[in-house]
C-alpha cells in the first residue's frame, strides 16, 4: 500500500478546510508553464501557413488567446470555493451517471494529448541529438517514466515544479524574444497592415482561442486545496495572468520561427530562429520547450487520474487513497505509451482530428458549467449530494444534457477538420468558428431550462446536506459569487 507524507493522498474528494493551504499566486507559473512547450509553438504557425503575415497572424494569437483563457481562468476560480476537482463538479449540471458523457470525452483527450506528447518530445530528441531516432521506443517509455514519477507525488510537486519551470522559460524566451527583436529581419510585406487576410486571421483567432480553452477541464485540479477565502477575483486574474502571458508568449515564436522559414517544421525553425540570434540559442530553447512537454504531459496524467477515478466512482464508491491514486495513474500512462509506440505518421494525423473534435465536445460543457456556476446556483452546492447518487441532483439531469446537445449541434456545420468540414466552414475557406457559436447557444439553452428550477429550494437542500462537513462552528462551503 503506498503510503508516503511526500505523496498526495486526496484524489477526487474533498478537501477539507484545514487541509487547505498555498497562495493565490502559485497559480501563475502553474498556467505559465503549462503554456510553455512545443505544442503551444505549434498554434502560432498555423495563420503564416494559410497564407497570413506576420502582423495579423499576431494580432490574432494575442486575440485568441484573450479570449480563450477568459473561460478557462474562470474554471479555475471554482476549485477554492468547492475544495474539488474540475470535472467531478460537473455532477450538480448533468447528473451523477450522466456526467460520465463529458468524463469519458476528457479521458480520451488526457491520453490522446499525451500520446503526441510522448511522440512530440522523441522527435524532439531527434532534433537535439540525431544519434537518438525520431520513433524511439525507449526514449518514449522513458518520457512517460518522468511525467508519471511527477504526477505520482501530486499537487504540491507538480506546484513547485511549475514554478521553477516557469523561472527558467522566462529567462530563456526574453533573451530569444530580445534577440529576435534585434537581430531578426523579415520582408517589409510581413508586417503591412494592407496584408490583412480573411480566412488565416479567423482561423488562427480561433485556434489559440480553443487551445486556451481546452485547459478548462483540469484548471481547479489545480486550485482546489487554496484557502477557501481567496476571492474569485483574485484566482481570476492569477491563473489569466499565467495562461495568457504563457500562451501568447509561446505561440508568437512559434509564429515568428514559421516566418523566418514557413517550409519547416516548427522544431527546426525554431531552433534554425534562434541560432541565427546567437549559437546554441536553439538548442537551449528546445531543450526548455521539451522539459515543458515533461511537466504539461504530468498534469495530463494527473487530470486523468482524477477523470478515471470519477468514472469508476459513478459505479461504485471511491474511497480516497494514494494507492488507488497511483494505479490510476498507471492505468492512464499504459494506455498514452501504447498509444504513442503504435503510432504511425498517418495515425498521428487522423488522431490529430479526433482530437480537434474532442475539443468541440468540451466548448458547450464549458458554457453549462460556468452559466450553472455564476448564474443559476450562484456556487452553492453540496458537497456530501454531488457524491450521492441518489441524491438531489438526480442520475441525469435533463437541463445540462439537453442544453449540451443542442450547442454541440449547432455547431456541426462550422466544423473544420481533417476528417470533416462543415458548409459553413467551407464557405468560409475552412475557418473554424465552432467555439463562436457553441458557447452562447449552449449556454443560454442551460439557462433558459432553469427557469423552472426552484433555486432556493435547491440552495436550502444543498446547506442542509452538508451541515457538520466542517466544525460546527463554520458555515457550510459555498461560494460568494
Amino acid at each position: 500500500m503506498v503510503n508516503s507524507r511526500f505523496i498526495e493522498k486526496r484524489s477526487i474528494d474533498y478537501v477539507p478546510l484545514a487541509e487547505r493551504h498555498g497562495k493565490v499566486w502559485h497559480l501563475w507559473p502553474v498556467w505559465f508553464s503549462g503554456d510553455a512547450h512545443l505544442a503551444t509553438l505549434a498554434v502560432g504557425v498555423l495563420g503564416i501557413t494559410l497564407g497570413g503575415n506576420l502582423l495579423w497572424t499576431s494580432v490574432a494569437v494575442v486575440a485568441g488567446c484573450a479570449l480563450g483563457t477568459f473561460f478557462m481562468a474562470f474554471h479555475s476560480t471554482q476549485g477554492p470555493q468547492l475544495g474539488l476537482p474540475q470535472m467531478i463538479q460537473s455532477r450538480p449540471q448533468f447528473g451523477y451517471r450522466g456526467a460520465l458523457l463529458v468524463w469519458a470525452v476528457a479521458l480520451i483527450a488526457y491520453i490522446g494529448y499525451n500520446a503526441f506528447n510522448q511522440v512530440l518530445a522523441v522527435q524532439a530528441l531527434h532534433q537535439l541529438w540525431p544519434a537518438i531516432p525520431a520513433a524511439s521506443a525507449l526514449g518514449i517509455i522513458v518520457f512517460a517514466i518522468a511525467a508519471l514519477t511527477l504526477a505520482a507525488v501530486g499537487y504540491d510537486t507538480i506546484h513547485m515544479a511549475q514554478r521553477g519551470f516557469a523561472y527558467l522559460m522566462i529567462g530563456i524566451l526574453s533573451v530569444f524574444s530580445i534577440g529576435a527583436c534585434l537581430a531578426l529581419k523579415f520582408p517589409a510585406a510581413q508586417w503591412a497592415a494592407s496584408g490583412f487576410r480573411g480566412v488565416p486571421f479567423i482561423a488562427q483567432l480561433f485556434a489559440a482561442a480553443s487551445y486556451q480553452l481546452s485547459w478548462s477541464i483540469y484548471v481547479s485540479d489545480y486550485s482546489r486545496y487554496l484557502p477557501r477565502d481567496v476571492s474569485v477575483r483574485s484566482s481570476f486574474w492569477w491563473t489569466y495572468l499565467g495562461a495568457f502571458v504563457g500562451g501568447t508568449w509561446m505561440m508568437l515564436i512559434g509564429t515568428v520561427a514559421a516566418a523566418t522559414d514557413p517550409s519547416q517544421d516548427v522544431a527546426a525553425a525554431m531552433q534554425r530562429a534562434a541560432d541565427s540570434i546567437a549559437p546554441g540559442l536553439g538548442a537551449v530553447l528546445l531543450l526548455g520547450a521539451l522539459l515543458g512537454l515533461v511537466t504539461i504531459s504530468a498534469l495530463n496524467f494527473y487530470g486523468a487520474s482524477l477523470t478515471l477515478l470519477s468514472v469508476a466512482d459513478t459505479f461504485r464508491p471511491v474511497k480516497s487513497g494514494a494507492g488507488k491514486r497511483i494505479a490510476s495513474l498507471l492505468a492512464t500512462a499504459l494506455l498514452a505509451t501504447v498509444i504513442a509506440l503504435r503510432s504511425s505518421s498517418d495515425f498521428v494525423s487522423r488522431f490529430a482530428d479526433l482530437l480537434a473534435v474532442l475539443l468541440y465536445l468540451f466548448t458547450p460543457w464549458t458554457a453549462i458549467n460556468l452559466v450553472d456556476f455564476y448564474l443559476v446556483r450562484r456556487g452553492h452546492y453540496s458537497i456530501r449530494e454531488i457524491f450521492n447518487a441518489d441524491g438531489m441532483y438526480g442520475r441525469w439531469n435533463w437541463r445540462g444534457l439537453s442544453a449540451y446537445a443542442l450547442g454541440f449541434a449547432v455547431m456541426i456545420p462550422f466544423f473544420s477538420t481533417g476528417m470533416y468540414t462543415g458548409p459553413i466552414a467551407r464557405a468560409l475557406g475552412g475557418a473554424d468558428l465552432a467555439m463562436l457559436v457553441g458557447l452562447p447557444v449552449a449556454g443560454i439553452a442551460y439557462y433558459l431550462a432553469c427557469r423552472n428550477l426552484d433555486i432556493d429550494r435547491d440552495r436550502s437542500r444543498a446547506a442542509a446536506a452538508d451541515v457538520g462537513l466542517e466544525p460546527c462552528d463554520d458555515p457550510p462551503p459555498t461560494a460568494h459569487v
